[in-house]
């Protein structure tokens, strides 16, 4: 059992460089490789964060600015549909005025039918009555004389 500690000794013994070096090679990748990295990781890391925040920034910009593009987009479809609403009373308007005037302008002729229809009416009336007396005067006549050409 002596001689298996004095050869576990013996290895101990010999494995003290080989652990001194194994904790020198840590640190030293620790300082040279782990750290370097680390912070390129971190600059990374803060990086694709501020990338981040940028395009959230960017797409909440967008998102207002098409919320204005609707508003306005809006407002014009509003003044365009006042525009026809405009126009389409002018156009009401001016059918009624045209209406109202052709109206008047039928009224009258009407009005002059009507009185050059009166007048032809007693035109007519009184030529009746001058042929009637006239007719009468002739009739009365003849029945005259045939009544004393027969007796």
């Amino acid at each position: 059992m002596e001689q298996t500690l004095e050869a576990l000794g013996g290895i101990l013994v010999k494995a003290i460089p080989t652990v001194v070096i194994l904790i020198f090679l840590h640190f030293y990748l620790k300082s040279m490789l782990f750290k370097p990295l680390q912070n390129v990781l971190k600059q990374r890391e803060e990086l694709t964060a501020g990338a981040k925040k940028a395009a959230e920034a960017s797409l909440t910009k967008a998102e207002l600015k098409a919320q204005e593009y609707e508003a306005k987009l809006n407002d014009a479809r509003a003044e365009v549909y006042k525009q026809q609403e405009e126009t389409r009373k002018q156009w009401l308007q001016d059918q009624a005025a045209q209406a109202a005037t052709a109206r008047a302008h039928v009224d009258a002729k009407v009005k002059e039918a009507r009185a050059q229809i009166a007048s032809e009416t007693e035109a007519a009336r009184q030529s009746l009555r001058e042929t009637s007396e006239l007719l009468a005067d002739q009739i009365a006549t003849r029945i005259l004389t045939r009544a004393a050409g027969a007796a």
